[in-house]
């Protein structure tokens, strides 16, 4: 807008269009990110808004292709997991279907595996498949059937997620992501459960979270991210401008304000955990606990060389079965009974909410899921009085 616009003499029904401008003078700048709730930017003539158009220049334009306060967010995460740019979009799933829709064409191959997210999986088998898009299905355990897979079918993409969902299996990221790059396969990993700050330092191409969980910590705002080196994220960012799901300014500075206390969350629910794991590893209605942190967990050596902290999802079998679980879960008093994770509430997910429907016999073997299948997610309440909740439904089990 030419200057002069600033200062003239206008209608009071042009000025509540065309409001006077506070600009903060040199040297003067907010606290707190202000939030640029605009969809449209301007330039000074229509040379510097083609020069932007074309990126002979920087700026902003159009929100659904970028905007400041969404950016100041997507930089933040990229320096968290070690890498130097990302794409935010308007939840999780949308972060990975948008990832694999842009990284895969038709007649591509995708190594999956069965311990996945089950969006993932349909995402995968159902979405990708009708473009022409092939996968094969293992298990995270399996590392001879992935290079053999490897080595058998050129592939495009390996899609993975550690410690996976429910049941905190954990990936061997070195191997996997060696044996995908000697196969000239780029890997893409579901780091939701790990968080921002762990597996920077192993080869993977792309990073995919779910900003809904850790980054919000509240529960009250969605919101997804892909995360991967500069020129990655380029040949991606076209692909997602079209999608139209990019994440809202306000949603985007919600979740600026979540990640202040990130680290703090992260930290305090991964000791709860812990202690609450080692709990029921004792307790005689539980037959299985699944937390990477316990000594006892299949891939405990493993975890520790990966992780430093290993998160808040604590998975245990109840020796009863289904309707144990289903008790249980409906006599807890501190425990949600619904989905997600990395609030500060504690969630609770019984085994007929968990248990996958698409498998065949023997990916339900894989999955490692069993009749009496419970997930808890740990929150922010006192690590004392979530163990006498747990002890008070373990009794009526």
């Amino acid at each position: 807008m030419p200057s002069g616009a600033e200062t003239a003499a206008v209608r009071p029904e042009t000025r509540v269009n065309h409001p006077p401008r506070v600009e903060l003078p040199p040297g003067n700048r907010p606290l707190t990110p202000p939030i640029y709730q605009s969809v449209k930017f301007e330039f000074e003539s229509v040379d510097e808004t083609l020069r932007a158009l074309n990126g002979q220049r920087p700026g902003f334009f159009y929100s659904r292709t970028g905007n400041p306060t969404v950016r100041q967010l997507e930089l933040l995460l990229a320096e968290l997991q070690g890498r130097d740019d990302a794409i935010a979009c308007a939840s999780g799933v949308n972060a990975i279907a948008q990832a694999l829709f842009s990284l895969t064409s038709a007649g591509d191959h995708v190594l999956c595996f069965a311990e996945t997210y089950n969006p993932s999986r349909q995402i995968i088998r159902r979405f990708l498949a009708r473009f022409g898009v092939r996968h094969t299905m293992l298990s995270i355990d399996d590392l001879a059937g992935i290079e053999r897979t490897l080595a058998g079918v050129p592939t495009r993409l390996v899609f993975l997620e550690t410690p996976t969902n429910p049941v905190t299996k954990v990936a061997d990221l070195a191997t996997i992501t060696r044996l995908a790059h000697a196969h000239g396969a780029l890997t893409v990993l579901d780091n939701t459960f790990a968080g921002f700050h762990q597996h920077g330092d192993y080869d993977v191409d792309v990073f995919l979270h779910s900003l809904t969980k850790y980054a919000a910590g509240t529960g009250d705002v969605m919101g997804g991210v892909a995360i991967a080196r500069r020129e990655l994220v380029q040949a991606m960012r076209p692909d997602w401008g079209l999608f139209g799901a990019q994440l809202d300014p306000h949603a985007a500075f919600l979740l600026m304000r979540g990640m202040k206390t990130y680290f703090l969350r992260y930290r305090a629910q991964c000791a709860a955990a812990l202690s609450l794991a080692g709990f029921l590893a004792a307790h005689p209605a539980v037959e299985r606990v699944r937390y990477p942190g316990l000594p006892g967990h299949p891939q405990a050596a493993l975890a520790r060389a990966q992780m430093r902290e290993f998160g808040s999802i604590v998975t245990f079998d109840l020796k009863g079965g289904p309707e144990s679980g289903r008790r249980f879960a409906e006599a807890l008093q501190l425990f949600a009974i619904t989905a997600s994770l990395g609030s500060t509430e504690s969630l609770v997910l019984p085994p007929q909410m968990i248990r996958p429907k698409d498998f065949t016999p023997e990916q339900a073997e894989w999955s490692d899921i069993r009749p009496g299948t419970v997930r808890l997610s740990i929150g922010l309440e006192d690590p004392d009085d979530l163990r006498a909740d747990l002890a008070r439904a373990l009794d009526l089990t």
